[in-house]
């Protein structure tokens, strides 16, 4: 039966209408099927690998003067996360202290970023005599972007650390340096703990990573030692900056460096400094604020 019989007169052909209430139905049967494909498990997104955030920068090597390939942060697409109390920079997906050094592989020159192209002739003398006459290139591949593991990332700083040595580089090269080794046996430990917290590690594969983490707790105090008392010595005979750094910066860092070597009386008087500084910004004096506190509370509790 066709309820709308009699508006032909209208011109309003009314066949193949039987329901008045289709429209409401049919958005019904639309409604039901957006909210199930709503429903429907999303596919996880898969995480950015380290790579995805690399490219590759050709150089001039100051020392031999051949170009070669290094891997270098794109910087505008990395997100930072929370640093660590002592500086030490966090990101998400990548660590990029791994990729803070550029290493000639002709000659082997090599040294962080900020230093690489900065060297004398008579450093460039040294270097050569030093480093270049007794290196032996790496069978590892030298170009195309791929990710650093921690052990080659250290090796790397390890041989920039020598450089600067052989070229009698400033303090606070050597001094940063060694703290960015020490930073990466941090990162490299966290790496390992959680590698032995994954189900299904066998108990033989977690006692084996116990002992590798313990190997990399002496060689990371034993680096930040240094790094402390580098930059101890630098403040007395550089200039500001120094490493990057201006004074109230290298003044919490070696606070909070201070505090972590159990330093509390001198950790306290470099906190004291910047909470009375008046060019010490908010964010440092917050730090500092922080940092008071936790001493306070370490020498209350003897540890």
């Amino acid at each position: 039966m066709n309820l709308l019989s009699g508006l032909e007169k209208f011109g309003i052909k009314s066949d193949g209408i039987g329901d008045i209430y289709q429209d409401e139905k049919q958005d019904k049967k639309e409604d039901a099927k957006k909210k199930k494909e709503a429903e429907a498990p999303k596919v996880k997104k898969e995480e950015p690998k380290e790579t995805d955030f690399l490219l590759e920068k050709a150089i001039r090597c100051p020392v031999c003067d051949k170009v070669f390939k290094t891997l270098i942060v794109k910087n505008g697409r990395i997100k930072r996360k929370e640093s660590d109390r002592d500086l030490r920079p966090r990101f998400m997906y990548i660590d990029t202290l791994k990729y803070d050094i550029a290493s000639c592989p002709f000659c082997g020159y090599t040294a962080m970023n900020r230093y690489f192209e900065h060297i004398s002739s008579i450093q460039v003398k040294a270097v050569k005599e030093g480093v270049c006459m007794k290196y032996t290139p790496s069978n590892e591949p030298q170009t195309g972007i791929r990710d650093f593991s921690y052990d080659e990332a250290i090796e790397r700083y390890k041989l920039a650390l020598y450089n600067a040595m052989v070229k009698k580089g400033k303090t606070s090269e050597k001094a940063y340096t060694c703290l960015k080794i020490s930073w990466l046996y941090r990162a490299k430990i966290e790496e390992l703990e959680a590698e032995a917290e994954k189900e299904g590690v066998e108990e033989t594969k977690v006692e084996s990573i116990k002992k590798e983490v313990e190997l990399c707790r002496t060689e990371e105090a034993a680096f930040y030692n240094q790094a402390y008392e580098g930059f101890e010595k630098a403040i007395s005979s550089e200039l500001y900056p120094i490493a990057g750094m201006d004074q109230n910066t290298l003044d919490f860092l070696l606070a909070s460096m201070a505090f972590k070597l159990k330093k509390y009386e001198v950790a306290s008087r470099g906190v004291s400094r910047l909470l009375a500084s008046s060019s010490a910004t908010s964010r440092i004096k917050d730090k500092a604020y922080d940092l008071k506190e936790d001493i306070i509370t370490a020498i209350k509790s003897g540890t």
